[in-house]
């Protein structure tokens, strides 16, 4: 399908901002699964954007702009044109060992609650590791509801407490997973909801790699499905802070508002 998709967001200051720098995370790339075919970033200050990929092959921009400023505003807007590839992406742009997606972060500690549910999971089936990661997708889904306002917690936490956030169910999954020695990364990216007109941020799953015949196949614990062509990838990462939109410090002095807009609509079938 053809999507048509806008992230904006503003920042206003109390008193007038005297610097900002950020770093945007907002250029999905073109993969097998989807086709970038236009796509525009917008500042509402003078600057330049400087484009640089990082290690984790996402596509990264940055600037710099000196005050006084009153209000920010930075939209990301495009079309893609995706496909459904049931989750799976036998290529992307690696630029780091799998090993790196096998190791814990700050956000996705593997605590002996996390390993212990892991290994539940596998003793349950017969080595399989797709029909365990369903399992473990399934399970995350039917144990843990989604809450987009509760507060952040770790991935042990988080099945003390049975309620997580999008970001914080897809942290624990991909801790779980790596708790099994499967490579796992956090998933940034957006997702068509006919239901859903606006939301306040983007979506998050995580893709588990399955050796060369699969590669990289995405589970979304959220919506208990592997990504179809209503999903777009964004950025990808150890967690969510490797993936985050827009991340960066503001210089000023008083209250600082931020407000987030994410459209996704779907223009035609492909």
């Amino acid at each position: 399908m053809r999507l048509a998709i806008t992230h904006e967001t503003v920042y206003r200051f109390e008193n007038p901002a005297v610097r900002a720098i950020q770093t945007l995370r907002l250029t999905p790339r073109t993969t097998e699964n989807q086709l970038i075919d236009s796509w525009r970033i917008d500042v509402s200050q003078d600057c330049r954007l400087s484009p640089v990929e990082d290690a984790f092959g996402n596509l990264t921009h940055s600037f710099s702009i000196d005050g006084p400023i009153d209000e920010l505003s930075i939209v990301a807007s495009g079309e893609v044109v995706t496909e459904d590839t049931a989750g799976v992406l036998h290529t992307t742009r690696e630029r780091l060992p799998l090993t790196v997606f096998r190791r814990e972060s700050g956000r996705t500690p593997i605590e002996p609650a996390t390993r212990a549910f892991a290994e539940a999971l596998a003793a349950e089936g017969d080595g399989d590791r797709l029909g365990l990661l369903h399992r473990m997708m399934d399970r995350l889904h039917e144990t843990i509801a989604v809450e987009p306002t509760t507060e952040s917690r770790l991935p042990h936490e988080v099945l003390a407490a049975g309620t997580a956030s999008v970001e914080d169910l897809a942290h624990l999954f991909a801790a779980a997973a790596r708790a099994l020695d499967i490579p796992a990364r956090y998933v940034s990216g957006f997702l068509y909801d006919p239901e859903v007109s606006v939301t306040d941020a983007p979506h998050a799953w995580i893709e588990a790699h399955l050796g060369p015949a699969l590669g990289w196949v995405g589970f979304d614990a959220a919506e208990n499905c592997c990504p179809t062509d209503r999903w777009v990838r964004l950025a990808v990462g150890l967690d969510s802070l490797d993936t985050m939109a827009i991340r960066g410090v503001r210089t000023s002095f008083g209250e600082e508002t931020v407000e987030t807009r994410i459209t996704v609509r779907e223009i035609a079938r492909a």
